[in-house]
Order: C-alpha cells, then structure tokens, then sequence
C-alpha cells in the first residue's frame, strides 16, 4: 500500500487544494484525488511539479507500507466479483 501525505503537508503549511492547484498546473481534480488517495496512477510531472512548489521530497509525499501492517486495523476492500466468473 501507497500513503499519500499531501493533506498533511497542506495542512502543514496552510494551503488548499486549489492553490496548489494553481501553483503546480495541474487540475484540480487531480490534486483532489491525490489529496483524498483515491487517485489509481500519479504521473511523475504532477509528483516533480508538487514537490517543487511545496519544497519537498518525495519520499516526504510518499511512504511503501506494507499490505499486512497497512490492513492490521483495517478491513481489506472487498472486490466485486465479476458474475460471469461463478
């Protein structure tokens, strides 16, 4: 599992979604999924554009947890089943 800590680090620094937004190019909605981690795909542009205007690192953004210690107080997202399959 991906964490996503841009709306901790916004928080941090008093900025909202739509100012970095403006900042960085990227659409808003893009940095509202990135914001809320429902975002599929992060594009490498968007991710060197955010750090740049928020002074960062990567890695401040990003963090690898692994799928067992994520899901350890958590419930696994149930996946739908595609019905042709049963």
């Amino acid at each position: 599992m991906i964490k996503i800590y841009l709306s901790t680090i916004l928080g941090e620094y008093r900025i909202t979604q739509a100012e970095l937004a403006r900042k960085t190019g990227i659409r808003p909605t893009t940095i509202c999924e990135i914001y809320n981690e429902t975002i599929e795909r992060i594009n490498l542009q968007h991710l060197s554009k955010i750090c740049e205007v928020l002074k960062c690192n990567v890695e401040d953004l990003l963090q690898y947890i692994p799928d067992d210690e994520y899901y350890a107080n958590r419930k696994r997202p149930i996946k739908k089943l595609n019905k042709k399959h049963i």
